[in-house]
C-alpha cells in the first residue's frame, strides 16, 4: 500500500539557537561554576548587556514577560480599584496582570495606521475616565505604536506609560528602541519570540531605583537581614542563571534575526502583494519594525480560514491575528473605548510563517499554496 509522505513542518516562529554556539558557552560556564540557580554572573551580565543594547539605564531579568508587566504595574503604584487603560488587540498576558493587582482594565481600540492603540480612542478614554493610574500600550507583531501622541496624552494626564514590547525587540521608533520611550518597557523571551531563553522576560527603565525595587519584589521581597525576613509581599519571579546564559548568547544574534525577519516579510510582499484583497501590515516612516510575524489582511473572496486550512493541510503553521481582549469571555464585563478596528483586524488577519530558519524553498512552498487559492 502506497503511503503519502508528510512534508517537513514549517513553524510560525520557533526557537533559533545561534550557529556559532554562543548560548552553550554561557550555559556551560554556569555548569562549570555550579551557578545553576537561582542567580549568578549570567543574570547580572544579561541585564547589563540587554540594557545597553536597547539604550535603557537599567534592567531586571525575570521569569516571564507577564511577570515583567505585573511588576511594572506594581512599580507604577497600580492597586485595588485603580483604572488601567490597556490595548485591546493583544495577547491576554498584557491584560492579566492588571487583574493580579485587583485593578480595573479599560480596553482601548487600535487604529488602522499602526494596528496598535489608537491615540484618538485613548484621548476619548481619558475624557471618560479622568482618574487613571497607568496605560499599557503594545507594539504588536513588531509594529510600533504612534508613541509621540500617546506619550503626550500620558504626560498631560500625569499617567505612567508601560510599553509591552514583548513582540518588538529590535524595533525602532524614530531611531529609539521600543520599550524605552515610556516609564517602563517589558520584553519576552518565550520560545516563539525573536530571541528566546526558552522562557523569561525583562523589565527596563531609566529609573534605577524602581528597577532595584522590582528585583527586590521578584526575589520574594527578602529584607537585608541574617535571618529570612519579609516586610513586603514578594514573588518568585527571578530568571535563572542557566536561562540567562541562553539569553546572553541570543542577544549576540538579535540583529541577524531582525534582518532575516525583514527578508521574510519582503518575500511575502513581493509574491503576494498583487493578489486581490491582500493587504500587508502597515508601514510608517517613523517605524523600523522587527517584522516578528509577517501578517496580512484578507478582504476579498479568499478568507483567513481558507489560507490557514490550506497551509495546515501541508503541515505549515499559521495563526489568526490576536482576538481582542474586549471580545474575550473573561474580560466581557470591562469597558471598551473605540470603534471596531481591532475587531476587523482579528476577523480579516492572518499571521504567516515567519520562522528565521525558513529557507527560500520553504518560503516558495508557502506562497505557492497561498497563490493557488486565487486560481
Amino acid at each position: 500500500m502506497e503511503t503519502t509522505k508528510v512534508r517537513d513542518r514549517i513553524f510560525l516562529s520557533s526557537p533559533h539557537m545561534s550557529e556559532e554556539g554562543y548560548e552553550m558557552r554561557y550555559v556551560q560556564e554556569a555548569f562549570d561554576t555550579n551557578w545553576i540557580a537561582p542567580l549568578g554572573e549570567n543574570v547580572n551580565q544579561f541585564e547589563v548587556e540587554f540594557a545597553t543594547k536597547v539604550g535603557s539605564k537599567s534592567a531586571a531579568a525575570l521569569s516571564s514577560g507577564t511577570a515583567a508587566i505585573h511588576l511594572a504595574l506594581k512599580a507604577a503604584d497600580v492597586g485595588e480599584g485603580d483604572i488601567v487603560f490597556c490595548q485591546s488587540l493583544t495577547f491576554s498576558a498584557t491584560a492579566n496582570p492588571i487583574i493580579y493587582q485587583n485593578a480595573i482594565p479599560v480596553f482601548i481600540d487600535s487604529d488602522e495606521e499602526t494596528w496598535n492603540m489608537s491615540p484618538e480612542a485613548l484621548e476619548e478614554a481619558f475624557e471618560k475616565y479622568p482618574h487613571v493610574k497607568a496605560v499599557v500600550v503594545v507594539h504588536l507583531y513588531g509594529l510600533s505604536a504612534d508613541m509621540d501622541r500617546i506619550l503626550e496624552l500620558c504626560k498631560n494626564h500625569n499617567v505612567a506609560l508601560i510599553e509591552d514590547a514583548a513582540e518588538s525587540l529590535g524595533t525602532y521608533y524614530k531611531g529609539q528602541h521600543t520599550g524605552t520611550l515610556g516609564d517602563y518597557g517589558i520584553f519576552s523571551f518565550n520560545g516563539n519570540k525573536i530571541i528566546t531563553t526558552s522562557g523569561g522576560g525583562m523589565i527596563v527603565s531609566d529609573n534605577g531605583e524602581k528597577i532595584a525595587k522590582t528585583r527586590f519584589w521578584a526575589t520574594q521581597s527578602r529584607d537585608q537581614a541574617r535571618h529570612y525576613q519579609h516586610s513586603e509581599l514578594g514573588f518568585n519571579y527571578r530568571m535563572s542563571n542557566v536561562v540567562a546564559g541562553i539569553g546572553r548568547g541570543q542577544l549576540k544574534v538579535l540583529d541577524q534575526r531582525v534582518e532575516k525577519k525583514r527578508k521574510i516579510f519582503e518575500f511575502y510582499k513581493q509574491e503576494l502583494g498583487n493578489l486581490e484583497g491582500v493587504k500587508f501590515m502597515p508601514s510608517n516612516e517613523w517605524n523600523e519594525p522587527n517584522y516578528w510575524l509577517s501578517s496580512i489582511l484578507l478582504t476579498g473572496s479568499v478568507r483567513p480560514i481558507d489560507v490557514m486550512e490550506a497551509l495546515e493541510r501541508e503541515n505549515i503553521e499559521s495563526r489568526p491575528v490576536w482576538k481582542p481582549m474586549h471580545l474575550q469571555p473573561y474580560f466581557k464585563e470591562y469597558d471598551y473605548v473605540g470603534g471596531n478596528v481591532s475587531e476587523k483586524l482579528f476577523q480579516t488577519g492572518v499571521c504567516l510563517p515567519s520562522d528565521t530558519k525558513m529557507t527560500e524553498g520553504d518560503l516558495n512552498r508557502v506562497t505557492t499554496i497561498i497563490k493557488g487559492l486565487w486560481k
